[in-house]
């Protein structure tokens, strides 16, 4: 497994890292305690450090579950959480409020079954509390010892460089982390997500990285009622052209390694991209982790990376496509969709 710092930090994660979403049979998927205990054990296996879960997912039960398996373990992995959902009733049982983040800090805590998070994320943008209130009750947190690093989730690349400046201003604990939807067909983070973390030394976490599963293929002849896109309704990437243009160049990589399967492709692409810590993966079954767990064991080469660049790269929205058009030469290396003569 390799390591990379998080963001700029001196904290080391590894390059995929776990996600814990179908624990707890509430949200996706029903994965109970044995079988989370099974997967969490594969994982250590691999080299996997990071742990990441939420208050939201099945209702406090993923924490309940994940904190469960972790026991006696604590000092090898780091555990990542998010507040922001609603956990209680009332106006204030959600958001990024003082009280509810010290409420669902607390609450988070008692269901991991420990006394600190080496990671806590606000989940969403809240545009209702003031920054400085969001930042100043993370900055206690810190300061009291219950937090090593804070990081954001799904917010945009104003929101992250306001922060940055506002932690600097009045000497907040900065961020270390974005927690942010990235895909061969989601790929909207490019544009300024991405470059804003760099810029600011804001490392990102990857959700989704296979884009609700559709990238592993198994999408391709029908949505089944017992997935994520089948249960939810969520096919926004079904009978779409470019996701079955690009599901064929991952299956034209994946002829390349043997043994690799789109989804181990689709992983390592995004791996590869400036600006990623960790690629965070989930599974609703053992089958599908070893098999997501066997990215970590190969690389992709510049020539297929390029492949499935060109066949999942979509129109830029503006400005960033007034800066491809009129700023050609001045893009820097960071540019995740590189500037060629053609």
């Amino acid at each position: 497994m390799e390591y990379r710092l998080l963001g700029r930090s001196g904290l080391y994660v590894s390059a995929f890292s776990f996600g814990s979403m179908t624990f707890g049979g509430g949200m996706s998927g029903d994965v109970g305690p044995d079988e989370a205990r099974a997967m969490v054990d594969l994982c250590l296996d691999a080299g996997v450090n990071l742990f990441d879960t939420a208050d939201v997912y099945s209702s406090g039960r993923s924490e309940e579950i994940l904190g469960e398996v972790l026991k006696g373990r604590r000092q090898d992995v780091l555990i990542a959480t998010k507040a922001f959902g609603p956990m209680s009733p009332g106006p204030n049982g959600q958001g990024l409020s003082r009280k509810h983040l010290m409420d669902a800090f607390d609450a988070s805590l008692r269901r991991l079954g420990t006394d600190y998070v080496d990671l806590y994320q606000v989940h969403n943008f809240d545009s209702l509390t003031p920054m400085e209130e969001i930042l100043r009750t993370l900055d206690d947190l810190v300061s009291a010892g219950k937090v090593r690093y804070i990081g954001h989730s799904n917010w945009a690349a104003w929101h992250l460089a306001k922060a940055a400046g506002l932690a600097e201003k009045h000497n907040f604990t900065p961020f270390v982390s974005q927690q942010i939807q990235y895909s061969l067909l989601k790929r909207d983070a490019e544009f300024e997500m991405l470059p804003a973390g760099v810029d600011q030394g804001v490392g990102a976490l990857i959700w989704s990285p296979l884009a609700q599963g559709y990238l592993s293929g198994k999408f391709r002849t029908d949505v089944s009622e017992v997935t994520r896109l089948g249960s939810v309704g969520r096919v926004n990437y079904w009978d779409d052209e470019t996701g079955r243009k690009v599901v064929q160049a991952l299956e034209e990589v994946a002829a390349g390694y043997p043994g690799a399967s789109l989804s181990q492709v689709a992983l390592n692409f995004i791996r590869r991209q400036p600006g990623v810590s960790s690629v965070l993966i989930g599974a609703r079954t053992i089958d599908q982790l070893k098999d997501n767990l066997a990215a970590a064991t190969w690389s992709l080469s510049d020539a297929d990376t390029e492949k499935l660049n060109r066949a999942s790269r979509k129109s830029q929205p503006y400005p960033a496509s007034h800066h491809r058009t009129y700023g050609r030469g001045r893009i820097p290396t960071l540019s995740l969709q590189p500037i060629r003569a053609d």
